[in-house]
């Protein structure tokens, strides 16, 4: 195991009526105008935004509102929530919602203490030194972003699916404090309840995969999760009001990307980086990108340690170990696991992207280059130009 620096802040609520916490925990940590960030009209059928407002309300605190984010969250809105900010004198910012929304509201927070353009973070031209506080009230377990110190904005000048940089002053993003009621994912469409699935498994697959020795515990740890996933996923989408299975979904989501179970590891990241391109071309949900390229890239890659893809076909997925032959058990993991996505309803090729077609696979290549250090990339098996276009041709099966 490497040395390692972890530093994970965030206060936790979980489960069903937490919402009626929110204002408090705006006071605790320091809001007294708040800006409440949301998507659409989701938040207001699941009761949700109700529940929030009033729990603002009975803390007194007063609160401006934006809303209609987007999944694949645009600079539009961060623009327009900074300004909002500053303008108005906000000291906290709520996000009610998923990733989207969590991502928005990191970057107008750190957007709106900056004398320059929140853009420079992403781009690597500035260091993040300060940020308005956030916290969050979660309504799809997907993203992790409750818990992290990730924040990913899609900038309409240009169409750039861009992440800030990994770094410990990342941390000043993670939420001061995210509220987790699993009755709010139970009215979720089953498409989304399964592109969360994709996401969080995906999270945990970037740091499993790693050429870093000795690292028996964070190693279970991640298997262990994956599992809960695979068992929990269908359950919650064959029966939407299944509480605990919701409940385990949301808490795995969490613990898949607050780097519990990345610490101490070199970790990979390349599926990810690849996927942003197609959603970037597509405006396609995260998950259904990942559905598609995790296996690919899997496949491009296991020879390089195909006893780690053995292990993971065994301990996630149950196959029998197969010791003559490790790289068969290897391929059965991966191909467990694309099964596993279309029994979820994923797409797993490139053609079930809408709009997806493999023409356009230099220009994703290209688009990639576009950004400061966009290649080589990844801690597993470096990734370069020829190599991603290489894993989208594969996804075109």
């Amino acid at each position: 195991m490497d040395n390692f620096t972890f530093y994970s802040p965030t206060l936790f609520a979980f489960g069903d009526g937490q919402a009626k916490t929110t204002g408090g925990l705006v006071r605790r940590f320091g809001g007294t105008k708040a800006l409440l960030i949301y998507g659409g009209g989701s938040v207001k059928r699941n009761g949700a935004y109700d529940a929030v407002t009033a729990s603002l309300k009975e803390a007194g605190i007063p609160f401006s509102e934006l809303s209609g984010i987007q999944a694949n969250p645009r600079s539009g809105k961060v623009y327009e929530g900074v300004g909002m900010v500053r303008k108005e004198g906000l000291d906290f910012i709520l996000a009610l919602g998923g990733g989207s929304v969590i991502d928005t509201a990191k970057a107008v927070g750190m957007g709106a203490v900056y004398d320059g353009d929140f853009w420079d973070f992403f781009s690597g031209k500035a260091e993040i030194n300060g940020t308005v506080p956030v916290g969050t009230v979660l309504t799809i377990s997907a993203a992790g972003s409750e818990g992290s110190n990730s924040c990913v904005i899609t900038h309409e000048n240009g169409n750039l699916k861009w992440s800030i940089p990994k770094s410990e002053k990342a941390d000043i993003v993670r939420p001061k404090f995210s509220i987790l009621d699993p009755r709010y994912t139970c009215s979720l469409p089953a498409y989304q309840t399964a592109c969360g699935a994709v996401d969080m498994m995906a999270h945990i697959c970037e740091r499993y995969f790693s050429n870093t020795p000795d690292v028996a515990l964070t190693d279970r740890i991640c298997e262990a999760l994956l599992k809960t996933i695979v068992d929990a996923a269908p359950k919650a989408m064959e029966d939407p009001n299944d509480y605990a299975a919701r409940a385990d979904l949301m808490w795995a989501g969490m613990l898949a990307h607050n780097n519990s179970c990345g610490v101490g590891r070199v970790q990979d990241w390349a599926s990810h980086q690849i996927e942003h391109e197609l959603s970037a071309f597509y405006d396609c949900a995260h998950g259904a990108g990942l559905a598609v390229v995790m296996p690919a890239w899997m496949e491009f890659v296991f020879t390089h340690d195909v006893m780690r893809f053995a292990r993971f076909a065994v301990e996630v997925f149950g196959c029998e170990m197969n010791y003559a032959e490790p790289e068969d058990t290897a391929r059965q993991g991966i191909r467990r696991l694309r099964e596993f996505f279309r029994s979820l309803g994923m797409p797993t090729t490139l053609k079930e992207i809408e709009g997806a077609k493999a023409e356009d696979i230099p220009k994703m290549v290209a688009h990639r280059k576009e950004k400061p250090n966009g290649f080589p990339f990844g801690g597993f098996v470096k990734i370069g130009p020829e190599e991603m276009a290489e894993i989208l041709r594969g996804t075109d099966q």
